[in-house]
Parts: structure tokens; sequence; C-alpha cells
């Protein structure tokens, strides 16, 4: 599968949202269409199912709002994935050992079983 080129500014122009996308394994998230164009600007499937499959640790999903921040090497094509409590706390951390996402670093914010861009917040 062949991406296109993602940057931080095609992201922050999305405020809102027009639809709910339904995540396909994990039925009671949704997401945004900012969330959408990433996944398939960045092939970055992967990192939404990252975030809907840890709901189900109970340190996660006893947080209606969580912050989920991926920060990615990208000359050794390795990342780091934190969810954060949105105070700070860090709830888990799994390291990446291979990523071809685009961008340095992403926040994604999920609210109330919503994935979303801090922008449709």
């Amino acid at each position: 599968m062949e991406t296109q080129q993602l940057t931080s500014t095609d992201l922050a122009q999305f405020i809102g949202t027009r639809k709910w996308y339904c995540h396909p394994i994990v039925r009671k998230m949704l997401y945004t269409d900012g969330i959408r164009y990433m996944m398939n600007n960045a092939g970055a499937y992967w990192l939404i199912d990252e975030v809907a499959f840890h709901q189900f640790q109970p340190r996660v999903k006893q947080k209606e709002f969580q912050v989920w921040l991926l920060t990615v090497n990208l000359e050794e094509s390795t990342a780091v994935l934190n969810c954060e409590d949105g105070n700070g706390r860090v709830l888990c951390s799994k390291q990446i050992p291979f990523t071809d996402f685009p961008l340095v670093e992403i926040k994604i914010y999920v609210s109330d079983n919503v994935i979303l861009l801090p922008s449709e917040y």
C-alpha cells in the first residue's frame, strides 16, 4: 500500500467531524474524519488498533479522557506510544520496534469512546 505525504498542517485542518466511523473490531470505539484521514494517508491503521485494543486494560478503560502520544525516531524507524490521563500521568507505554509513520510526533485524544485529533476536540 502506497501512502501519501502527511503533515501536521494537514491534520490541523480538521475541526469537528461530519461522520463517525466504527472501529471494525472494537465496535464501541468510534473515530472521526481527521483520524480516518490520518489512517488513510499515513497507512496508520495499526495506530488506531493499538488505541482501541488498549481500551481493555483496566488502567486505560477507567479513564473517559485519554491522551495518546506517538513519538517517532525517523532515523531508526522506531517509536514509543504512550497513553496519559490528561494530567501527565502515564497509564501505559509501548515500544514500537518498526514504523514508517511520517511524523515525528502525533497526539490523539480518546474521549467517551471516540478517537479524535486534538483540533477536533
